[in-house]
């Protein structure tokens, strides 16, 4: 294989993943934006959560929440509840690390909140419990995650599921959605001409 092969490959697979996303998902994806509108229109805040590259994922979707999207507006409350390293080392250090969201979201979470929670594999304890504590605490949970991710799709309260199973192709997948899902929450809060309908 030439390295253009590589390239090519990993592109032309990136894209039919995408292809997928928007023939599948496009309903779903409304959906989110709009609890995600709603929530904000009731005082809530969005919290997100993840793993890894997912942790980075969700730092860059509170930060064009927080920050803006497309449109100059005000922030939006969005918090990654990846980001206070005290917290997470005395959690992960004093109960162990699959605590480190859930203990933050019972500190932090009231049932008008938002949990996003992005998880490749559908199987980090760190998340699985951060999705029963968010239940716990009355708030509403939207997961991304990859076609292995079964159990986790029927723990939360809106799934949406990237079809693939290769972790690259799932992140790549779960940040253009967040896109989508900030554009839509922009347009739909702070564009009144927009027109948007189902």
């Amino acid at each position: 294989m030439s390295i253009k092969e590589l390239i090519t490959g990993d592109l032309e697979e990136s894209a039919t993943v995408m292809r997928k996303v928007v023939q599948q998902l496009a309903d779903v994806i409304a959906e989110a934006g709009e609890r995600i509108v709603d929530a904000y229109k009731a005082g809530g805040r969005v919290f997100i959560v993840g793993n890894g590259g997912s942790a980075a994922d969700a730092q860059h979707i509170a930060a064009e929440l927080v920050g803006r999207f497309k449109s100059e507006r005000i922030g939006l409350p969005a918090i990654a509840l990846t980001t206070n390293t005290s917290v997470l080392t005395a959690l992960a250090n004093d109960y162990g690390y699959d605590t480190v969201f859930s203990r933050q979201l019972q500190a932090l979470a009231n049932d008008k909140d938002i949990l996003i929670a992005l998880t490749t594999s559908g199987s980090s304890p760190s998340i699985l419990r951060a999705v029963d504590m968010a239940h716990s605490r009355g708030v509403t949970v939207i997961g991304l995650t990859g076609e292995k991710g079964h159990e986790f799709s029927g723990m939360v309260d809106l799934a949406i599921v990237v079809p693939s199973s290769d972790t690259a192709r799932i992140q790549e997948a779960h940040i253009g959605i967040s896109h989508v899902i900030c554009h839509l929450v922009e347009e739909l809060l702070f564009n009144e001409s927009s027109g948007l309908h189902r």
